[in-house]
């Protein structure tokens, strides 16, 4: 007999919100009871979603829904105390990273979902990837030590120059998409981070914190890794998406395939969200060398993924997902280890900026 679909809320209907709820409207083991915003009468509604339930209280959309379940993608300051009190009225969650903004919220959050036997899973978009799951899974081929560049900076104009003002009135570059990329490190390492330094700038007038942000992490097999990360209408486009990471055995790349990009609207746009998952092509690069002439032994390897998922896609598989984990009652302790792990991270990288000192974790 086929169950019953999944009743769920969406709160917050910005970029990700809109896409999480199309990934249910479409699923057909969701069911939306509700969509939530508190602009939600002046929020403009994609069409395929106008005909559900519009709640501009989110408590109160809780309450008189009483969910299977509930999405939150609200702003990032936001998400504990929502978290927290869905679990407590017996609901499942899905939640946009990160998982808090500060340590202490993230292990309340961990501990309320593991009390109430809820499923608490985070939108690390890039665990769903095919491609960035190729991608590390040949970086720890590399052998150890590792040496990982990761950066994502944003060209703030239009939609974009709003929401990333908004969103620095939360956290900073560094904390808000390095949840992501130092998480990718630890896969990529399977180490314990105990080293992070911090750096940041502040370069938009206006904005309530530093628009940019370095951090360097060093972990116990001897690895290192860096994540840069800006907002703001100044930043620069040269050099926006750097994805490697080298070994002692050569290093792996995720890079543009240029004979794929054509035209003004493909080349460029570093705000743009299907940019920011995007994996062309994965470049392989051997370090083995001949012993006489000291030439390379093997040519680089270009790695095509058959499967490339865009932006819409990857929602609907961590929709996907979400209800596998419920449905099968799926352990997602590790996961949840993993969210706070790298919160735990990008936040010491945060404090070691703003003290002007080296964290030890």
């Amino acid at each position: 007999m086929t169950p019953a679909p999944l009743r769920i809320l969406v709160v917050g209907l910005g970029t990700m919100g809109a896409a999480h709820a199309s990934a249910y409207h479409r699923d057909p083991g969701f069911e939306v009871v509700g969509l939530c915003s508190r602009a939600i009468r002046s929020r403009p509604i994609p069409e395929e979603l106008r005909a559900y339930p519009l709640f501009a209280d989110w408590e109160a959309a809780l309450d008189a829904l009483a969910p299977d379940a509930v999405s939150i993608n609200t702003w990032p300051d936001t998400h504990a105390a929502f978290a927290l009190r869905a679990l407590g009225a017996g609901a499942h969650v899905f939640m946009e990273k990160p998982l808090a903004t500060t340590e202490e919220d993230a292990h309340r959050v961990v501990a309320a979902a593991t009390a109430a036997r809820r499923k608490l899973m985070l939108g690390y978009i890039l665990r769903v990837h095919p491609s960035w799951a190729r991608f590390i899974e040949i970086g720890r081929g590399l052998g150890k030590p590792l040496v990982m560049r990761l950066n994502l900076n944003q060209q703030s104009s239009g939609t974009a120059w709003w929401g990333h003002r908004n969103l620095l009135g939360s956290l900073t570059p560094i904390v808000d998409c390095g949840v992501h990329y130092v998480d990718v490190m630890c896969q990529l390492t399977g180490a314990r981070p105990v080293r992070v330094h911090g750096i940041e700038a502040r370069l938009w007038e206006g904005a309530p914190r530093a628009n940019y942000g370095h951090l360097h992490v060093a972990f116990d097999d001897g690895s290192v890794g860096w994540y840069e990360a800006g907002w703001g209408p100044m930043m620069s486009e040269t050099a926006f998406f750097v994805k490697d990471v080298v070994g002692p055995l050569g290093s792996v790349s995720l890079v543009p395939d240029e004979t794929a990009r054509t035209g003004a609207d493909a080349l460029s746009g570093s705000a743009d969200i299907e940019r920011h998952t995007r994996a062309d092509v994965i470049r392989l690069h051997h370090a083995a060398v001949d012993p006489g002439t000291k030439a390379f032994t093997k040519p680089d390897e270009i790695v095509r993924m058959a499967d490339e998922p865009g932006h819409q896609a990857l929602c609907d598989r961590e929709a996907q997902a979400f209800l596998r984990a419920i449905r099968e009652d799926q352990d997602l302790g590790a996961s949840m280890r993993a969210a706070v792990d790298s919160l735990r991270i990008v936040l010491a990288a945060q404090r070691s900026a703003e003290e002007g000192r080296v964290v030890t974790l």
